[in-house]
This record gives C-alpha cells, structure tokens and sequence, in this order.
C-alpha cells in the first residue's frame, strides 16, 4: 500500500500547487459535495416538520388543543440548546457573520464539526417551527465543507478563503435553484471584493451545486407565480416609497434581532434553556398566528397572488419581525434571509394595497409590489443589492418587474446605509468591537503613486531660448514638446511643435523666444497623487508629457510623468502583485509547517517604540521582527532602523508565545 500513499500524496502536492487544473477540480469538487449537503439539509427540516406537526400533532391535540405547537417548538428549542451548550455553540444564530468572521481573521478556517452540527440544529429548529430561514445555514455548511476541502489539501489562506465562498455559493445555488444569485452572494457578502480568479472559482462551484440539485430535484422555481406583473413608468415614485419603508423595515428588523439577543444573553437562567422558551414564546404566537412558522414560503406565495387580506398582511410583516427576532436571539439556529423576504413580501403586499385602493388606473396588482418588497428588505438587511435582484429573479423566474425592482431595491439600500452603516451580518461585530477588516482587491492604478513612477531626470527649455533654436532642437530630438523652466527651476509652461506651427503662421521665428509662444496655463501633477489621477489629467490636457511640480512650491517643477510611464509602472506593479501572491502562499505554507504565527500592530503618535532604532526598541525573545510597511514601501529591517509613527510591523512567533507577544506589540504601539 506504500505505491498507494506515495501516490496520493503526489496527487494532493499537485493539486495545492496547480494554478488552473487543481483550483478548478476542488471547486467542481466542492460545489458538487455542498449540492448533496444542501439537498439532503432541506430534506431533513421536511422530515422534522413532518414528524413535529404531522406524526405529533394528533396525539398532543388531543391533550393541548391549540396549544399543541408550544411543547413542541420548546423541544426544538431545547435540543438546539443542548447541542449549543455540549457541542458546539456555533450552532446558534444564523450563520453568516462567523463565516464572514472567519474569511476575515481565521484565512477562512472552519471547524468541521460546525457542518454536521450547525445542519442538525437548524433542521431541528425550523422543522420544529422556528421562525427562521434556511440560507444561514446552508452559507454555514458549504463554507464548512469547502473550508475542510482547503485544510485536507493544506492550501495557504488565500484559497482556503475562495473555498468558503465556493462553498458558501453552491449552498445557496442548489437550496433555491439560484446559481447566479449565489455567486453574487459569496462575492457580495462573504469575500467583499471581485476580482476574475474569485468569480471564476465561485461560478464553476455554483454550476456545479445546481447541476446536483437539478439532478435530484425538478429544475424549477422555488416560487411558482401563475400571474405575470405589469408595471409602467408612472409607477416608479411609488416604488421609490416602498423602497424607503423597506429600509425602515430592515432597520428595524436589524435592531429588535440584536435587542432581544442581548437582552436573551443579559438573562440569568441555563443557557441551554433560553431557545426553549424563545421557542415556547413563538408558540404561543403562533397558535393565533400558525402562518408565522418556519421559512414561510407558502405564505409568501399567497401574497405574490393577492390571497391575503391587508390586515392579515400588516400583522403577519410585524409578528414575522419579532417571532424571527425572538427564535434567533434567544440562542435558536436559522437564517435570516426568507424571514427577509417573508416581511418585505407583507409590507409590500400592504403598501401595494393601499396603492391600488386610492391610485387604480396607476398601480399594479398588490402582488407586484410584495415581489418588490422581498427584494427591497432583505438588500436593506443585508446591505447586498445585486444578490437581492438576481434572488428575486431566479426564484421566481419573473423578469416583468425588473426597473421597480431595481429601483426600490437600490433605494433601500442606499438609505439603510445612510441611516445604518453595519448590516445584520456585520453589526454583532462592531457591538464587539471586532473589525472585519475585509482587504479589497487592489488596483495597481490607485495604489502606485505619481513619485514612484515619473521621471527625475528630464529635459526642457529656458524661456529666453530662440525659437529658432527650439525647432532644431525639436527636429533633431524625437521629442514632440518640452517643459519650459527657468534659471531659477520654476515652471513658466509647456511648447510643443502646435505652439511653434502657430506662430509661424505671422510672425518671425528670429525674432520671437520660446517664453513668447509657449503655453503657460497647463495641468501639472503632484507626486503625492495616484496613477489614476495622473491618467485622468492626461485626458484634461493635449500635452504627452505632464510636469510633476512639488506639493509645496506649485510652480517648482521636479520630474515629468508620460504615458508611457503610466503603462510601464502599471505592468510592473501586476507582475510584482503576481509575485507577492506567490510568495504569500509560500509565507503561509511555511508559517503551517513551522508552526509560526505572524503578529502585527501599527504603531501611534504616542508609541513607545515611535523614534527608537530596532535594536533599541526590545522586542521580546521569542519573536522576530520581519518587515516595516512605511506607507506604499516595504522595509526589511536592520538593528539600525528606526521607527517611526504610521509604521506597520510584521513580527512571526511561535504559537506558545503569539499571546504574550500580541501583548506586548499592543501595549508599546
């Protein structure tokens, strides 16, 4: 069996360091094992329900009466605490922000005990009659999944981070028949940023999730509308309204949630027992109320088809809200994203109501605006747009209702933003004090500066030379222009050979100089300003070159920028951004063999260590100091360095002393 490892292991090294074959393979991989997780989730919160309210509902009728559904949603609420309490207290909430947590501190690393636990939790309780969805969970078991597909191959943080979001994708992707909105979510909520290898990776995980779920269940959409909407362009302030209540809607779902969640932990009673009376409460609701159980997708159809009444239609939105609230913040396991849908599709439902009842010949059926109002509270929610549009519209395979979609939907977030800058997903994190800090792919344009890239040695003219002069030097130099500077090195204009051709057209080269003719009003440039700036000046003047003046002299000029220079800086950043990724992963890969951990601070103003030279400054024993990011440079630093306040120091540790290390680079900085 020794052929047999040696070649497994063979196997493994090539696909951690393929670049195209191996990435592709374990996304197929991934989006493949997360299709039949999901589908087998699914079927395991039917088959809860199914024996919680069909298998026990006669035998506890018969005792309860209506009051049935109480010990019944206690129970779920009662097992989710015990698996919370014994096992893993991941299982509780809904799932998204501990991914988003770990992509953003843990390079994606998930226990894999989370997959299996988080799934039978959150089966239990929304198959019970918890108020909550099935995508937080879904997110929470693909990301698992593609996080141990990343840890068995040993693959740095990089690709271990693209895994959780492949996984993440093709959970979404296989649950609600949603490929593309899947996607987006991965990108839009999980990763943060968009780039090609990243959509890349996700799209191939997605297709791969459906392709499974296709296979198994009926290629169809999860919402079935036997109606089609039709809008018309006067009705677009009305959406603009329903967009704003939307974001009211969302805001306010994200405040009660993490009200009642505080309020549930400030509470001195077991912890295992605080989701059985969560789930105890949502029961009493509900016994007047049953429509507020689980997911509430049927419900919602009723109201995509005007088959609710609009008082039912307003308490639903608000029992909804505070039912959700109630089962995930005492601890119960589930998602937020079809209660989402659920209260925008009642508030929209409503408003659309109303809209029809005083405005008829203007406004379209109420079920239109409840299709608009999914969409509008859970992008409000979620602060994601884009994967709120595509849902909407792979859902339910209704593309009539695309501008008031987009419309209110972009409102909503846009005003949810403006009044609330964290999501529900991120706000738990800033009430902690923790920072996702989630790195934005960088474009080369916006991080290389003009001082990097000009040119320090450059030739001009005096403006005393003759023009004469001037056109020799022009036809002999290949030069189209030069800067004009004084003896004194300040900056009178630009000539170029158009300048020349003018005046020549009726006036005597001989007796003119080049200060009489050149342009003095020209757009110069700073070395303080970005490539991108530098290129959108280029496109405000006629010149090929532009002077580089200093910051605090404007008329002193200290190199010059071409086009030529924007495009050469522009290719060597991409290629030393290629090489800094390379030797990243090589970073990781070392650091997991070795052991090692990386510890950073940036230092203040008041630092002790700001002024001191490395060799003064004390660093502990046990660590090393690596680097020193000094604004766009990078340091490797000598026992003569010195600090400075802005610093940003790169120490490796070992993991037994990364805690007292951490301390230290704390308390000096």
């Amino acid at each position: 069996m020794s052929w047999f490892r040696e070649y497994c292991r063979r196997a493994v090294d090539r696909m951690r360091t393929s670049r195209t074959t191996g990435p592709v393979v374990l996304a197929v991989a991934i989006g493949a094992g997360v299709g039949l997780a999901s589908v087998t989730f699914v079927a395991g919160v039917e088959v809860v329900w199914w024996a919680t309210h069909i298998l026990l509902a006669g035998p506890l009728a018969s005792m309860l009466g209506a009051l049935w559904v109480v010990p019944v949603l206690a129970l779920g609420g009662l097992i989710v605490g015990f698996l919370g309490k014994f096992y893993a207290s991941e299982v509780k909430g809904h799932g998204v922000p501990d991914v988003m947590l770990a992509v953003a501190h843990q390079g994606g690393r998930i226990h894999p005990r989370a997959m299996l636990l988080k799934a039978v939790a959150a089966a239990v309780c929304i198959g019970s009659g918890g108020s909550a969805g099935t995508v937080g969970p879904l997110v929470r078991i693909g990301s698992a999944l593609g996080s141990a597909v990343g840890q068995v191959f040993r693959l740095p943080d990089r690709r271990v981070t693209l895994s959780v979001a492949c996984g993440a994708a093709g959970g979404i992707a296989a649950a609600f028949n949603a490929p593309i909105a899947g996607v987006m979510f991965a990108l839009e909520v999980i990763l943060g940023r968009f780039s090609s290898v990243s959509f890349g990776m996700v799209v191939i995980s997605s297709v791969s999730a459906t392709i499974v779920s296709r296979h198994i269940l009926a290629d169809q959409p999860l919402l079935a509308l036997p109606v089609e909407y039709t809008t018309g362009p006067i009705e677009l302030p009305f959406y603009v309204v329903l967009g704003i209540l939307c974001a009211f809607a969302a805001i306010v779902f994200t405040r009660t949630l993490y009200w009642v969640e505080a309020a549930a932990t400030r509470v001195k009673i077991p912890g295992m027992l605080k989701p059985a009376i969560g789930g105890a409460v949502v029961g009493l609701v509900g016994v007047w109320a049953p429509k507020i159980f689980g997911t509430g997708l049927a419900v919602i159809e009723e109201a995509l088809t005007n088959n609710l009444p609009i008082g039912m239609l307003l308490a639903l939105c608000v029992l909804k809200l505070v039912c959700t609230s109630i089962t995930l913040g005492s601890g119960g396991s589930g998602g937020i994203f079809a209660p989402s849908l659920f209260i925008g599709a009642m508030l929209g439902g409503a408003f659309g109501f109303f809209a029809q009842r005083f405005f008829p010949a203007a406004t379209a059926d109420a079920g239109a605006y409840a299709l608009v109002g999914m969409a509008a509270v859970f992008a409000a929610a979620a602060h994601a747009p884009i994967t709120a549009i595509l849902m909407i519209f792979e859902m339910t395979d209704n593309y009539h209702v695309i501008v008031p979609l987009m419309t209110a939907t972009v409102i909503g977030t846009v005003v949810a933003q403006r009044l609330s800058p964290e999501s529900i997903y991120t706000l738990k994190f800033r009430r902690r004090g923790i920072s996702l800090g989630v790195v934005q792919d960088v474009n080369p344009m916006e991080a290389i500066t003009v001082e990097e890239a000009m040119r320090e040695e450059f030739d001009f003219v005096a403006p005393e030379m003759p023009l004469s002069t001037l056109m020799a030097k022009l036809a002999t130099g290949h030069e189209t222009g030069y800067p004009v500077v004084d003896h004194d090195g300040l900056l009178v204009g630009m000539i170029t050979m158009q300048d020349v051709e003018l005046a020549l057209i009726d006036k005597d080269p001989q007796a003119l100089t080049v200060g009489d003719v050149c342009t003095k009003n020209v757009v110069v440039c700073r070395p303080d300003q970005t490539l991108s700036t530098a290129l959108a000046q280029f496109g405000a003047s006629s010149f090929a070159i532009l002077p580089v003046v200093d910051p605090h002299e404007p008329n002193r000029i200290i190199g010059e920028m071409r086009r030529a220079d924007i495009i050469e800086a522009y290719t060597q950043a991409h290629m030393r951004r290629a090489e800094m990724l390379r030797k990243a992963d090589q970073l990781g890969e070392l650091t997991a063999r070795t052991r090692t951990v990386l510890c950073e601070t940036t230092l203040s103003t008041g630092s002790l260590l700001a002024g001191r030279r490395v060799r003064e400054a004390g660093f502990p024993k046990h660590c090393v100091l690596t680097t020193i990011q000094r604004g766009n440079k990078t340091i490797v630093p000598t026992g003569d360095t010195r600090l400075e306040p802005g610093d940003a120091l790169m120490a490796l540790s070992t993991e037994e002393h990364a805690k007292t290390v951490r301390q230290w680079l704390k308390q000096s900085s």
